[in-house]
């Protein structure tokens, strides 16, 4: 129906010699399209224009952002890092008392098969030499609780036991040179 009056109106003005409604809307369409391309071009200037003047402030304040942010993300990235190095500290850990535990065996393993073959060679043991030390301390403790004894019960007829024995010693040291094979 828009469209029915418009070009009655066209016929109209043509007629009469005056523009018609569609060159006159058009007109005023591109008056205003200017209009705002003006008005963008201005703003764009102006915009310009305030980010020249403020522009050091501008990289200052995103400067002091950065910063903050920076810190941010450091402090973000340490704690990531602290969790990472407990996790594998605690796997480090894990990982060496589990290869402990196999060297261990394998330590009781290899002693038990030289051990055997030294039994086997009749070479005796740590053990059964320990046995025969605590055998020799304790025969030894008897025959010094056993010298003790008698001696003590002997003491006066061994001094003159002993002094029986001097000269036979020294009669024994004057025999010794004459028996000389030259």
């Amino acid at each position: 129906m828009v469209k029915k009056l418009q070009k009655l109106a066209d016929k109209q003005s043509a007629a009469a010699g005056t523009p018609s409604m569609a060159q006159l809307f058009d007109s005023q369409l591109a008056n205003s399209v200017k209009d705002s391309a003006q008005q963008i071009w201005q703003a764009g200037l102006g915009a310009f224009a305030k980010a020249q003047g403020e522009g050091g402030k501008v990289f200052e304040s995103l400067v002091k952002e950065g910063v903050s942010i920076q810190r941010r993300t450091q402090a973000a990235a340490e704690e990531k890092l602290g969790e990472v190095s407990n996790r594998m500290t605690k796997l480090s850990d894990d990982v060496q008392a589990r290869a402990g535990q196999q060297w261990d065996k394998l330590e009781s393993i290899f002693e038990e098969r030289v051990a055997k073959a030294l039994g086997k060679l009749g070479v005796p043991s740590s053990k059964d030499i320990d046995a025969l030390i605590h055998r020799i301390d304790t025969l030894s403790a008897n025959v010094a609780r056993l010298s003790k004894a008698p001696a003590a019960r002997k003491a006066a007829p061994a001094k003159t036991a002993a002094k029986a024995a001097a000269p036979r010693k020294a009669a024994a040291k004057r025999a010794a040179p004459r028996k000389r094979a030259a």
